[in-house]
């Protein structure tokens, strides 16, 4: 009995589908971290200007702005006909920059 050849891993895919998902992902991310930036900064900035709350807001920028990097370096890599596989490095900079922004907004809301 012979096998019938079935698809091969790019046929019977719409591969335009995948990283047009993944593109508007990573704006719905980038989205969620600019809210979460811009409240904890506003929080930070409400206090009595104290040095270490102006430092604070300093940092969140600063996170904010790497995420924005690695974000944006990210989803011009997508509009390519075949995307690169995201690095470990890159994916490791988004989560560190996510999960500083949430632990200084939550030190700065406490």
């Amino acid at each position: 009995m012979r096998a019938v050849p079935g698809p091969g891993p790019d046929e019977g895919r719409d591969a335009g589908l995948q990283p047009e998902r993944t593109r508007l992902a990573w704006r719905r991310t980038t989205l969620a971290c600019s809210v979460a930036a811009l409240l904890a900064l506003r929080q930070a900035l409400r206090g009595s200007g104290a040095p270490l709350e102006v430092g604070g807001a300093a940092v969140i920028v600063l996170v904010w702005l790497a995420f924005l990097g690695v974000a944006h370096r990210r989803i011009r890599e997508l509009e390519a006909r075949r995307p690169p596989v995201l690095a470990p490095r890159v994916a490791l900079g988004a989560v560190l920059c996510v999960v500083a922004l949430a632990a200084f907004a939550a030190t700065v809301i406490t």
